[in-house]
């Protein structure tokens, strides 16, 4: 786990105050004191994943339908908007077909509404008859039959309505996708075609036709050891730094991690997305090499020690030396977060008061200033 800290500074008060004692089997030792001040400051830890630049919104667009490439509106590294025409089919044949079925489908229509009119006025001549005549009556049976007739009529115009409908929306389905517009504004990578290519029906896999990406948005996907991935989590805040870009920082979120593992040389490896915004000049690159520190957690404006100043009591309990009155006094203290090198006061200690900082150490032995 990469850890890093923002720190005020520390001061250091006295250092290298000497005190001889005497240790087992007469051999002595000094104590080394420093004495240093409670800070404010602000607290970071952080896991480190390395990994590789990529553009994570990109399209490659191909037409829906087969036909002959009329028109190519756009060149390689060219801008484009939203909605932008990228490159067109010859429409004649489509634009004739939809033409038919919407004739077909005006027809169907009359041929339903004639089919109801008929139905209407063969319920009339029935109902006209039943008063005089017995339901036994040929003119019944013939009026019944009419019925009969005009509602088959209409259920067979109901379905051709239905065929034509079906026809008139494949039609314009396909003549909507003899057109390539621009899904989102962005930069074109790639044209893969030019006009008066023949364009054969799709099947399992389209013709491309432009391969368009969104330049405003990258993302970094890095791989973070077994160890830290526990904890990391969704929208963390990321710093990204890029080898090629040194001054250059970036600020990301976790927005993926993936689940199952790799190996590399013994090592259990997880992958993580990381989203960012990219801003226009930035000179990044997809596939250059980024460091993100994934922030796990972050202190801002607490009490701060040296790790090496605190000790522990007989009960295994965190505890400093404090200096009062040019008197040194064992306190117990609550501690939070560290990050190896400093750690949180949460109880215990003020900010500006002075913490004994004790290390033994062997005498120099010897005649000189170089021992010789």
């Amino acid at each position: 786990m990469k850890k890093k800290v923002k720190l005020g500074l520390i001061l250091v008060l006295a250092c290298l105050v000497l005190v001889s004692l005497s240790a087992c089997g007469g051999q002595e030792v000094e104590i080394e004191r420093q004495l240093v001040e409670v800070t404010r400051g602000d607290l970071m830890l952080s896991v480190s994943a390395d990994g590789n630049l990529s553009f994570p919104r990109y399209r490659k667009l191909a037409f829906n339908t087969s036909g002959t490439v009329a028109k190519v509106n756009v060149e390689e590294g060219n801008r484009v908007t939203e909605g932008q025409v990228l490159a067109k089919l010859d429409t004649g044949a489509l634009a004739l077909a939809l033409t038919q079925t919407q004739a077909a489908m005006a027809q169907a229509r009359l041929a339903r509404a004639q089919a109801q009119l008929a139905l209407e006025e063969a319920e009339h001549n029935l109902n006209l008859l039943k008063p005089g005549f017995a339901s036994s009556s040929d003119k019944i049976k013939i009026a019944e039959l009419q019925v009969w007739v005009a509602e088959a009529q209409l259920e067979a115009a109901e379905v051709q309505i239905g065929a034509a409908e079906q026809a008139l929306k494949e039609a314009q389905k396909d003549l909507e996708e003899a057109t390539i517009t621009a899904p989102f504004n962005g930069i074109i990578v790639s044209v893969y075609v030019k006009e008066g290519d023949i364009i054969p029906s799709p099947t399992m896999a389209p013709q491309i036709i432009v391969h368009v990406i969104d330049p405003a948005t990258m993302e970094l996907k890095a791989e973070v050891d077994e160890i830290d991935i526990p904890s990391v989590r969704l929208w963390q805040q990321a710093i990204i730094s890029v080898d090629a870009l040194p001054d250059l920082e970036l600020e990301g979120r976790v927005t993926s991690i993936y689940p199952l593992p790799s190996e590399e040389s013994g090592l259990i490896l997880y992958k993580v997305r990381i989203d960012f915004d990219v801003a226009e000049g930035s000179g990044l690159k997809a596939g250059m090499s980024a460091t993100a520190d994934i922030i796990i957690s972050k202190q801002s404006n607490v009490l701060l020690l040296p790790n090496r100043a605190i000790e522990q009591d007989s009960l295994g309990n965190p505890m400093v030396k404090v200096m009062v009155n040019e008197q040194i006094e064992e306190r117990p203290v609550v501690i939070g977060i560290s990050d190896g090198y400093q750690t949180e006061i949460v109880a215990g200690l003020n900010e500006g008061e002075v913490v004994v900082v004790e290390r033994k150490v062997k005498p120099e032995t010897g005649g000189g200033l170089f021992g010789g």
